[in-house]
């Protein structure tokens, strides 16, 4: 449909001035989007294509700014003075002259279209400018179609994307490293929310997004926007109405982005609200910084309503090509204004497109122009465009702008792939009348720093918490003392507490005659004392009275904003940390299982408790085993070991019991007697230790004796289980543990719970264990089983993100320190209870299953060395006693063989070694009367039958 309005339409019926006149949407947005419409349609009517190709002695670039503004004012002198030196020096563009044509927009994105429109029709082939973001998208279109590039320091958008703008390039870093210093500034101070004031437009909405994401990244957030008009629209009373709403919102440190004009006017209306004051925050973009640099020094009135300030400028390293600049600039400026980063980074603007330029024409590139020829046939036209050209070198050129790499004015002046300048840094200035002091530095390498970029780029970079630093600050109001950057709302508000009003366990939280008291209110009135602030606060009831109310709802209450806070035994969970914030707990808290005990009571035999009767057995029968074992081992060699045989029993049973005194008085001789010994007075040892530590347990701790050992006996059993109403036990013991909730029984108070426990209504109660001590010190026959099965503790509610409970929370841990935390538990809850003891202290009888180890080793050496003492003792008597010496055909030589074994074995060492060769002599003489009364007898036959 375009291709059949007359090109007249662009200057007439189709006027955008008109179209806002009459439109009731926002006045920037209708701009922006009417003066797209006509950058396309115009660039569609270009007739019929002429081209030219060559190398003129002029080359064109245009710049487009506001010349009644300060970056205008500055950025006009600096192109100016910029052309001057490029065209001084012949060998920069081999003879050829820049020509750099200006032009003043004048606040009005339509007349900055237009001018943009007057360089293409003169053959430009780069525009400096424009200076807002507005006409920067609106123009962006038209170079891309004409392939002129744009290059802008001021139009400072994060959102101007390379992909989607391509020939269009920032020649400052963009609002987006400066969003994420701020970023950094707040998380260093350590403050959770900001308040932002911009003005509604594409620069500084698009900013505030930014530093919206950045703050988030630092677990911060921006809790309220307050848009302006955009500047310079901006009243008086719009912006008292917008600052008095901040005025009432908690947070008190303010972010300002928006541009001078509408910036000084914001300053003046705070000032005269009373928002420059002691506890305010106000952190101010880069506007500020050009002011003060350009403007020095300030009016009275201005200097006084920004005292305490922080603001932001464009870091540029000293060199002396910058202060040869800066001496000369009061004489190119004639004194009319003052040099800021802008007037640098316009100069060097104008220096990247000369370098562009001369790498252009050593690249052997001409100049050619030509139209576009889409609508070649178009025949009316009311403004010559026709004169509109596409550079056809503007590619080239934007590329030989991309890879520029010089040092300026500003510095290193070269473009990342993302064309994001290499170390964006800025300086922190705090406005100190009648001027302004620096507090340190910032940069994307290392972060807040008190030491100048260009030193930490020679060292590896150091993001660390601890590695950021500044200077001290002066706030608003002269106080060097960092703001706590909140306040409570509708100025001083008192805080509703919701506490809950429980009918059980008096002494942690009460209401008693209108007074709320108990253990945790103690704490919380101890913690408040501590904070640096006043407190202003009541105490609110939360539930019926006549049963104890549910601490989630009291959470939740918070988070539905019925109460500021809550304060009371309540646990910190999981379900309760999502909507609410906790502060430090100021006790613990975890479930124990409570259940009836019966008392064991002491007795004459008392004395045989630590050993089961097995255990008993088992070690009396080794105490025999050995002391035989050790008489057979010693009773050859060893003289004490020897004698009648009632001697050698009394002294069998006298060695091996009076081991387990270590007593014995009877010497061991032989290797194998003391090996077994050594083993087993080890063994003694350890049965001594352990039988005389559980005997103390027994004599000195009550014993209690309950099949319930613990929440695994619960949890496998079908047993009823209660607990107390209003708490979380039941949700735990239901979803965590999977307990049927038909055995779950809630009770009200610690009567029923030991009424219940009594009756065998439940076989055990789960609950806190702050509660469950307070019940025990009442009610001797119950104990606690086993141990804590979850871990937390209480803490007070605040709502999320809410700044006190931090604060509070460092007043706890202040208590904790300082002994008045346990000073309070004493007072309320500690009490010499006669069930405090729990299932831990329970001594049990040691089994033969804890010792059977040691046994079976000393079983095992008394087993090899009877085997080796008997192989021993063979091998000894089959060396003095061989079988020869006994007679082959006596039925009974086994049996004297043995008997003479046992008598060998029973007679001692050196005694045996005498006998062995008599009874030798006495065996072969019997043998041999023996044979020869045989002989004699058969000879005897034979004489007698013959």
């Amino acid at each position: 449909m375009l291709l059949n309005v007359p090109i007249a339409c662009c200057a007439s019926h189709c006027n955008p001035s008109k179209i806002l006149e009459s439109s009731p949407m926002s006045s920037g947005f209708i701009l922006t989007m009417n003066l797209v419409w006509l950058a396309s349609t115009c660039i569609l009517l270009l007739g019929v294509s002429t081209e030219g190709s060559l190398r003129p002695d002029i080359i064109k670039i245009g710049a487009i700014f506001t010349f009644k503004t300060i970056n205008g004012q500055v950025s006009k002198i600096a192109i100016k003075a910029a052309e001057k030196d490029v065209n001084s020096d012949p060998h920069i563009l081999g003879g050829r002259k820049l020509s750099i044509s200006m032009h003043d927009s004048n606040f009005s994105g339509f007349l900055g279209f237009v001018g943009a429109l007057k360089f293409l029709e003169t053959d430009t082939v780069a525009i400096i400018g424009p200076q807002s973001s507005v006409m920067a998208r609106v123009l962006s279109h038209l170079a891309k179609e004409l392939l002129v590039p744009l290059l802008s320091f001021t139009a400072l958008d994060p959102t101007l994307s390379p992909l989607q703008y391509p020939y269009f390039v920032q020649t400052a870093p963009n609002d987006m490293f400066q969003m994420t210093a701020i970023a950094d500034m707040v998380s260093y101070f350590g403050w959770r929310e900001v308040i932002t004031i911009f003005s509604d437009d594409d620069q500084s909405r698009n900013g505030i997004m930014i530093l919206g994401d950045k703050l988030a990244e630092k677990r911060c957030t921006v809790s309220y926007k307050a848009a302006l008009p955009p500047d310079p629209t901006a009243t008086q009373s719009d912006v008292t109405a917008q600052l008095m709403k901040v005025q009432s919102m908690e947070a008190r440190v303010i972010v300002l982005h928006t541009f001078s004009r509408t910036g000084l006017l914001v300053f003046n209306v705070a000032k005269k609200l009373g928002m420059m004051r002691k506890g305010y925050v106000w952190i101010v973009t880069d506007w500020l910084s050009t002011v003060l640099d350009s403007n020095s020094p300030l009016p009275a009135n201005i200097s006084n309503s920004i005292q305490g300030v922080i603001t932001f400028r464009h870091h540029t390293p000293e060199s002396k090509r910058k202060q040869a600049f800066m001496s000369r600039w009061k004489e190119i400026s004639k004194g009319s204004i003052g040099l800021n980063p802008y007037g640098l980074y316009a100069y060097d603007s104008v220096w990247i497109i000369a370098h562009a330029l001369r790498l252009f024409l050593d690249q052997g590139a001409n100049f050619s122009f030509s139209n576009n020829t889409n609508l070649s046939g178009m025949k009316e036209v009311a403004i010559d465009l026709g004169a509109l050209s596409v550079f056809n070198g503007g590619k080239q050129l934007l590329d030989n702008i991309l890879h520029t790499n010089m040092t300026g004015l500003t510095g290193t002046v070269q473009f990342g792939s993302n064309r994001f300048p290499p170390h964006p840094s800025y300086d922190l200035l705090n406005v100190i009348a009648p001027s302004y002091r620096k507090i340190g530095y910032w940069s994307n390498y290392s972060g807040l720093s008190v030491t100048t970029p260009e030193k930490l780029y020679a060292k590896p970079a150091n993001r660390s918490i601890s590695n950021q630093q500044l200077h001290s600050v002066t706030w608003p109001g002269g106080t060097t003392e960092k703001p706590r950057g909140w306040v409570f709302r509708d100025n001083g508000r008192q805080l509703r507490i919701g506490v809950p009003n429980r009918v059980s366990y008096q002494d942690i939280i009460s209401q008693m005659n209108g007074t709320v008291q108990g253990y945790c209110i103690d704490v919380f009135l101890a913690a408040i004392k501590l904070l640096p602030y006043a407190v202003p606060y009541k105490f609110i009831p939360f539930g019926d009275g006549h049963k104890n109310p549910t601490y989630y709802d009291l959470v939740n209450m918070i988070n539905s904003g019925v109460f500021d806070a809550a304060v009371g035994d309540i646990a910190i969970v999981t379900d309760r940390t999502r909507i609410a914030d906790f502060t430090q707990p100021f006790i613990e808290s975890g479930l124990v299982v409570v259940a009836p005990v019966r008392r064991l009571k002491s007795s004459a035999w008392a004395f045989l408790r630590p050993f089961t009767p097995l255990m008993w057995g088992v070690t009396a029968l080794f105490f025999l085993v050995v002391g035989a074992i050790v008489w057979i081992l010693e009773h050859r060699k060893n003289e004490e070991f020897r004698g009648p045989p009632k001697k050698q029993i009394v002294t069998i049973l006298w060695f091996s019991f009076s081991t387990m005194f270590f007593a014995h008085r009877e010497n061991t001789v032989s290797t194998l007697g003391r090996s077994v010994l050594i083993i087993w007075l080890f063994v003694v040892l350890i049965i001594n230790s352990s039988y005389t530590a559980s005997l103390t347990s027994i004599l000195t701790v009550q014993q209690l004796s309950s099949p319930i050992t613990g929440i695994n006996t619960l949890i496998t059993s079908n047993e009823l289980i209660g607990f107390q109403v209003g708490s979380f036990a039941e949700n735990y013991l239901a979803e965590e543990l999977n307990i049927p909730k038909h055995r779950l029984v809630p009770l009200g108070s610690p009567e029923e719970y030991a009424i219940a426990l009594e009756k065998g209504t439940v076989a055990a109660v789960v609950d806190e264990r702050p509660y469950v001590e307070r019940f025990l010190s009442d009610h001797c026959k119950f104990s606690i089983r086993g141990q804590e099965f979850t871990k937390s503790g209480w803490g007070f509610a605040f709502p999320r993100d809410s700044p006190i409970s931090i604060d509070m929370s460092t007043a706890i841990l202040t208590l904790s320190e300082n002994g008045e935390l346990q000073k309070i538990h004493e007072r309320w809850l500690s009490e010499n209870a006669c069930g405090s003891q729990s299932a831990e202290d329970e001594s049990e009888q040691l089994r033969l299953e804890s010792f059977w180890g040691l046994f079976l080793i000393c079983g095992i050496a008394c087993f090899l060395a009877l085997v080796i003492y008997f192989c021993k003792m063979v091998r000894q008597f089959s060396q003095h006693f061989p079988e020869e010496a006994y007679p082959s055909n006596s039925a009974s030589s086994h049996s004297v063989r043995i008997q003479t074994f046992l008598n060998f074995v029973d007679e001692k060492e050196n005694v045996s070694q005498r006998n062995l060769k008599r009874k030798s002599r006495d065996i072969s003489l019997n043998t041999y009367s023996e044979d020869h009364n045989i002989s004699k007898r058969s000879q005897m036959k034979e004489l007698h039958y013959g």
